[in-house]
């Protein structure tokens, strides 16, 4: 009977540690975000910490003598539709397989990037090495973006986006989608 017991007290021990586990789990994953409903509006400008972090890709780029040109921020369910349409109902070639309200620029949360030639031009060409040293600038930047916490779409399997570089902060599409919002520090409580 006293080895039932202890047996019995031991599974309590377990399952109450695993529960409080559990509860602290949830915790912290609701503690990263801001739940603004459903009816959230759609952010007009980058989330602070993806415009710090994109300004910081920059100047990093500009030490290596890398000239890059940030092309795209945030964008409306609109033009994300727009682009979708492109290659499918519209001319020219796919860009994109996310609708409106599937990207993450649609929340602020990413940007697309080109380089800027020696003669001025605006460039997607992702062999370029204008700084000479041997290497793609394109790729150069991709790994800086990394460093920097960035998500690169040309790291994806199914599409590579090579202009796309993301911060989710954990949330997914879904998530975004019913008003989460990335939660940074004291001001967003």
């Amino acid at each position: 009977m006293k080895r039932y017991r202890k047996d019995m007290t031991a599974w309590l021990m377990i399952i109450l540690f695993l529960v409080i586990l559990f509860y602290l789990y949830n915790q912290l994953k609701t503690d990263r975000y801001i739940d603004q409903g459903e009816d959230a509006p759609l952010p007009e400008n980058l989330d602070p910490v993806v415009a710090e972090k994109t300004e910081e890709l920059v100047g990093r780029a500009a030490e290596e003598n890398i000239d890059i040109v940030i092309t795209e921020t945030t964008r409306s369910n609109e033009k994300q539709d727009e682009l979708y349409k492109q290659g499918r109902t519209k001319d020219g070639s796919i860009v994109t397989y996310a609708q409106g309200g599937e990207s993450y620029h649609n929340y602020g949360l990413a940007v697309d990037y080109a380089l800027r030639n020696h003669n001025g031009d605006v460039s997607w060409d992702i062999h370029y090495d204008g700084n000479n040293n041997g290497e793609s600038d394109w790729f150069e930047v991709a790994d800086m973006a990394k460093e920097l916490g960035f998500e690169w779409g040309g790291d994806w399997s199914n599409f590579k986006d090579y202009p796309h570089l993301q911060m989710d902060f954990g949330l997914s599409i879904d998530q975004l989608k019913q008003g989460h919002r990335p939660k940074h520090g004291e001001s967003d409580t």
